[in-house]
């Protein structure tokens, strides 16, 4: 008789499942961290200059107000001249707060561009303020408009590879909750970070929008 998804057989395949994925995951993570750590540092510029120019002529990000934005690491796309252009325009930043040891993460108000360099480094090395820095966090407020997000890799259909601690899916299922709604997502990636085919679960949510060199 066929299994209908009930009793100890089908938790077994489920548990199969996740864990398959699991495994998929991390093959491709690596295979990803291969391909970045191979980019130079040149080419990681010249591709970050051509996505801010791609960004801040995009539709999306000249309509919106406020806007969410990573503060880059190593092996991201720089996003250094779009948060002086936010500025520029009068729009609001917000950047992460991750919280350690957590999957929860804030959105927090920025007050300029020049703020960046003086907030402590996490033990990522990237620049954010510390927890009892208490500002604006976007939800409290009147939510976001876009969040232009990192990840380590995705495909043409708007899935997203994170780096496995899901601060961004969880992110996007508050936003859901906020009048306002979940924000326009636009994701930033050099064009090695793009793949055929990126393993997804159920609960995490895809990208509207991927730009790349090619895109």
């Amino acid at each position: 008789m066929e299994s209908r998804g009930e009793g100890p057989g089908a938790a077994g395949d489920s548990g199969e499942m996740a864990a398959a994925l699991r495994g998929a995951k991390q093959a491709l993570r690596a295979e990803l961290r291969r391909r970045l750590r191979a980019l130079s540092e040149a080419e990681k510029q010249r591709q970050s200059r051509l996505l801010s120019r791609k960004v801040i002529g995009h539709s999306k990000y000249q309509e919106s107000q406020r806007i969410a934005v990573f503060l880059s690491t190593q092996d991201e796309i720089k996003t250094e001249e779009i948060i002086k252009d936010i500025f520029q325009r009068g729009k609001e930043c917000f950047i992460p707060q991750y919280k350690p040891q957590s999957s929860h993460m804030d959105m927090v108000k920025l007050t300029s561009a020049e703020e960046i360099s003086s907030l402590p480094l996490t033990s990522w090395n990237i620049h954010q303020p510390c927890d009892d820095d208490v500002r604006e966090e976007a939800l409290s407020a009147g939510g976001l408009d876009l969040i232009l997000m990192p990840g380590l890799g995705f495909d043409k259909s708007g899935n997203r590879l994170g780096r496995g601690k899901g601060y961004y899916d969880i992110y996007l299922e508050r936003c859901m909750h906020h009048p306002k709604g979940k924000p326009y997502t636009i994701a930033l990636a050099f064009k090695e970070q793009i793949c055929d085919s990126v393993p997804v679960a159920e609960n995490d949510i895809q990208i509207d929008e991927i730009l790349y060199e090619d895109s």
